[in-house]
């Protein structure tokens, strides 16, 4: 079987039974002997689907339920898998169907403003409930800050918003810009702790509504609000611009446009903060299963896809942190939460809409644990005298 032989050229470090669909198991790599990690192939047309591309295929069979794991969970899989991929491609085939649909998704893919607004909306938009369930009580939808490996995820995110605060080097009745707002919390936390006036701007419609019911519930109206608004139809100057989580949603063809509005919108002393998920490897095209089934239009970059358009710009990247393992710890624990909710997921929606959830934050979780994903954290200026020299306003 070509598969099993794949397979055990990439496995090296630990193992697993595989069993096709006509009951045929094989041993691929050292598995556990008393209890062995199984992989149970319910389908045929496996057999070749994850020998030609295993980035999509996979994650496409464990959802519809033609591939289960017994004597173990996605995660333990996930976690041999990862371990023995590292930030490497698992196959030349799969990186050659990437390299080919990532050369056309570039040619073809256009994030305007209607489509950014169509792809927020299909990932942003299913259901408030839903992130009501993972997320911590602020709704933070990006990477935690651990500062210990064990801190709760609520310690974490608060961790996180302080560090940005932090970073922006705020002073009271300064105008921050909040771009990617979701659902409000940095920007009102924004508000809170340094007396500025933020405007927090979202391409989600469910984000929009409950981002305003915060700021009125707060008492913060006249200090904080928030529009529905695409990121180039921005006028206004401001002293600090943040923008956490968003640039992934970007597109490669707009990285120029981004920083150039960017620049437009800081005041000559201004600063700003830009948070992403990026790649500590050479660029690459984007993951098939994320890109077709969780985030359309995403796009995770390396920091050489970054750096050229922020040099055009015009502005200076006056600190730069990489937060690594940060987002691992972050997605354990919204897999966790997801889990311990699986019977009120499934009664939202259905068991394949469970399993793709669960194979999205458990693949999320490996890839920064093992693979190239990390977080970047641009600090931006248009002059070299405008942040501290240190970083003791920050610690």
């Amino acid at each position: 079987m070509k598969l099993a032989s794949f397979l055990n050229n990439l496995f090296k470090k630990g193992g697993f039974i595989l069993i096709d669909a006509n009951s045929q198991k094989y041993i691929i790599g050292n598995p556990n002997k008393d209890k062995p990690l199984t992989l149970k192939l319910l389908d045929k047309n496996l057999n070749y689907k994850l020998l030609i591309n295993p980035d999509l295929y996979f994650g496409e069979a464990y959802t519809d339920g033609s591939l289960l794991i017994e004597n173990g969970s996605l995660t333990d899989f996930l976690e041999l898998a990862f371990k023995n991929i590292g930030r490497n491609e698992i196959n030349l085939s799969g990186y050659l169907l990437k390299k080919i649909k990532g050369t056309i998704r570039y040619l073809t893919n256009f994030n305007f403003a209607k489509k950014s607004k169509k792809n927020v909306a299909h990932h942003y938009d299913i259901s408030d409930d839903l992130y009501e369930l993972f997320l911590d009580p602020k709704r933070q939808y990006s990477c935690g800050y651990f500062k210990n490996d064990n801190d709760t995820l609520e310690t974490a995110q608060q961790n996180k918003i302080n560090h940005i605060i932090k970073k922006l080097n705020l002073k009271p009745n300064q105008k921050v810009l909040d771009i990617g707002s979701g659902w409000g919390h940095l920007a009102i936390e924004i508000a809170k702790q340094s007396k500025c006036e933020v405007t927090g701007i979202t391409l989600s419609e469910n984000q929009y509504k409950y981002a305003n019911e915060k700021a009125k519930e707060y008492n913060l109206e006249n200090q904080v609000q928030f529009k529905l608004c695409d990121y180039r139809n921005v006028k206004e100057k401001f002293d600090r611009v943040v923008s956490v989580g968003m640039f992934e949603h970007v597109g490669r063809k707009f990285y120029k446009t981004f920083f150039k509005q960017v620049d437009k919108l800081l005041n000559d002393n201004g600063l700003a903060l830009i948070h992403t998920i990026g790649s500590v490897n050479q660029p690459r095209d984007p993951q098939p299963w994320i890109t077709k089934y969780i985030f359309p239009g995403g796009y995770t970059p390396s920091l050489s896809e970054v750096a050229g358009p922020i040099e055009k710009s015009g502005l200076i990247v006056s600190d730069l942190e990489v937060l690594r393992m940060h987002y691992s710890h972050t997605l354990r624990n919204w897999k966790e939460r997801c889990i311990k909710n699986q019977s009120k997921i499934t009664e939202m929606f259905d068991e394949k809409f469970f399993r793709m959830w669960e194979f999205y934050l458990a693949s999320c979780e490996m890839a920064f644990k093992w693979g190239d994903q990390v977080v970047f954290q641009f600090q931006l200026t248009k002059d070299l005298t405008t942040a501290p020299n240190t970083r003791d306003y920050i610690y």
